[in-house]
């Protein structure tokens, strides 16, 4: 096993895009850590959605921990691998590091949209008149979508970069978009 290496590519490069969007595809839990009080991390595990601006989408309670935590401060970052991948043999993950808010109105109703795309059964439980899947519906209304935006992100995809190879990108993004 070689050393770990860091490389900066462009957002833009073709094998950084197909890299990231696997990653993204393939998974569609992840890791969640915030910034509590006094600088405490704290982790919390969601399913997620995410557009192909490279906007990810949670849904959660707002009097979480970690909701609690980006109402203090939108620092965030976030995980996303297979877990069960086998250590020695080529693997594959993203961090990403950005910030994260509630969403309301409009902005919540495009979350919900990428949300419900990839998770067909929210929708049917938002929409259901069953009542055992009305009250599940009852429940994702009680919570908020959230969307999170990267600013930069660091992934390990050893089939497409190498072996102990970490690539980072910078994500561009307009004035005023995080």
């Amino acid at each position: 096993m070689t050393g770990l290496r860091t490389v900066r590519r462009r957002f833009g490069d073709p094998r950084v895009q197909k890299s990231m969007f696997r990653v993204l595809r393939e998974n569609t839990l992840c890791s969640i850590a915030t910034v509590g009080p006094r600088n405490q991390a704290h982790i919390n595990t969601a399913y997620f959605s995410y557009s192909p601006d490279l906007e990810l989408y949670f849904l959660s309670d707002v009097d979480s921990l970690h909701c609690r935590n980006l109402e203090r401060s939108a620092s965030m970052a976030m995980t996303i691998f297979r877990s069960a991948q086998a250590w020695g043999v080529p693997n594959r993950g993203i961090q990403l590091f950005g910030t994260a808010r509630q969403m309301n109105g409009v902005q919540a109703e495009r979350a919900e949209r990428f949300y419900g795309r990839r998770f067909p059964l929210y929708i049917r439980y938002m929409r259901s008149t069953r009542s055992r899947d009305r009250r599940m519906g009852d429940q994702l209304r009680s919570y908020r979508f959230y969307r999170f935006v990267p600013r930069t992100l660091k992934i390990l995809d050893e089939t497409e970069f190498g072996g102990s190879v970490f690539v980072v990108a910078t994500v561009p993004r307009p004035k005023g978009s995080g």
